[in-house]
């Protein structure tokens, strides 16, 4: 059950935040400036690569590897084909991946684990080698996956953990926490590998700076530390002491509540956004939500819309006692943008059909700028929402 009450009570936050999970997503500004900084110390300012890979191949493990990827490929826009390497197993630690039948010389090899101990990226670090495929990993130094690329000769850039500094401007991601719990972020007192959300920027940063330094997108350091700045800003608007009507995370959580979210995106970098939205909401807070992409979203969803739209209008319904049978859940359109005068946008298409199905609607838009801006903006705001519901909620996984 959510408890909207808690939402305006940063003390009761605080107490119901037994993992940290809203000081991770606070500390992704300082996740990132770290990553760079770790990044610069591996040796990947002096990079000299020979070319664009014809093919990246991303191999990870979790959902966190799988949203980078996602986004790997939004960002890169058609430059290079971006193609996630799907696992078998039945768990992580157990997962098996296997090369294409074409893979070769011409290939790059992405693997990205927070851990570096799963047994089957090692294992493709090897299929790797033997097909003459350059390996690169984003993991934790000394790891058996870390090894593993040190000895075919790839590149290992370091998973910033988040007991590390930010370096500059690092502590202000931490200004509405105040300095015990601060100090409990930087020592990374959370409780379980799921708890640390801001491993996201820590495997997506030394990815953007690679895919930058090989030509795959435009990322260079100044622009990333922008990301950083911007992941502050909206640190501050979205933290715990700002209040629910000034708060656009904490008003999005409580217009969420009791709700199947369906989120309808416009552009590659608002529909990755969309689709990692739906995965932390599942693995954060564990409610179900539905992607479709503009302007397809408006027949793919429509169906639905209209079957709720006819529940709603049952007589029967009217008179069923709210308590002892609640009813399916509501549905609600979130509608995300990647800019307010996106062109070509069919906005105003979705606006109309959920007004006329009776579908409430909520929008999430970023302001404008750079992909890279408008991810950052997206997937921040997303990721305190969910972590919003989450922890105001007795009923989260």
């Amino acid at each position: 059950m959510f408890d909207e009450s808690l939402l305006d009570d940063p003390e009761a936050l605080a107490r119901a935040d037994a993992q940290g999970l809203l000081l991770g997503v606070a500390a992704a500004g300082a996740r990132v400036r770290n990553a760079l900084r770790l990044a610069e110390e591996a040796g990947l300012t002096a990079l000299r690569p020979d070319g664009r890979p014809r093919t990246v191949l991303v191999a990870g493990a979790g959902t966190e590897a799988a949203a980078v990827a996602d986004l790997l490929a939004a960002l890169c826009g058609g430059a290079c084909p971006v193609q996630v390497l799907t696992s078998t197993g039945p768990t992580a630690q157990r997962s098996r991946w296997t090369l294409p039948g074409w893979t070769g010389p011409l290939d790059l090899l992405l693997l990205l684990s927070a851990h570096g101990t799963e047994q089957g990226l090692t294992e493709l670090v090897e299929q790797a080698y033997r097909r003459g495929c350059t390996a690169v990993a984003v993991t934790q130094a000394k790891a058996p996956l870390a090894e593993a690329v040190e000895q075919v000769r790839g590149m290992t850039l370091p998973f910033a953990s988040p007991g590390g500094h930010g370096g500059h401007g690092g502590d202000r991601d931490y200004g509405t926490y105040g300095e015990h719990d601060a100090g409990n972020a930087r020592a990374g007192v959370a409780a379980g590998p799921d708890a640390d959300t801001g491993a996201f920027w820590a495997l997506l940063t030394p990815v953007l700076a690679f895919a930058d330094r090989i030509g795959l997108l435009n990322a260079p350091q100044g622009a990333l530390q922008g990301v950083a700045d911007r992941l502050d800003v909206l640190a501050t608007r979205c933290g715990p002491a700002v209040p629910t009507y000034t708060n656009p995370a904490k008003t999005l959580a409580a217009e969420l509540d009791d709700s199947v979210p369906l989120l309808w995106s416009q552009g590659r970098v608002a529909a990755a956004g969309a689709r990692r939205f739906a995965t932390v909401l599942a693995t954060r807070a564990g409610r179900a939500a539905l992607t479709a992409e503009l302007p397809a979203a408006l027949t793919v969803h429509g169906a639905l819309q209209a079957g709720a739209a006819a529940r709603a209008a049952d007589p029967e319904d009217f008179f069923r006692d709210r308590v002892e049978d609640p009813g399916p859940p509501r549905l609600r359109v979130v509608l995300i943008r990647e800019a307010p005068d996106q062109p070509d946008s069919a906005a105003p298409a979705a606006r109309e059909q959920a007004y006329a199905h009776g579908t409430p609607l909520s929008e999430i838009t970023a302001p404008g700028g750079s992909p890279l801006e408008v991810a950052a903006e997206l997937l921040a705001l997303t990721d305190f929402t969910a972590t919003y519901l989450a922890v105001a909620s007795n009923e989260r996984p």
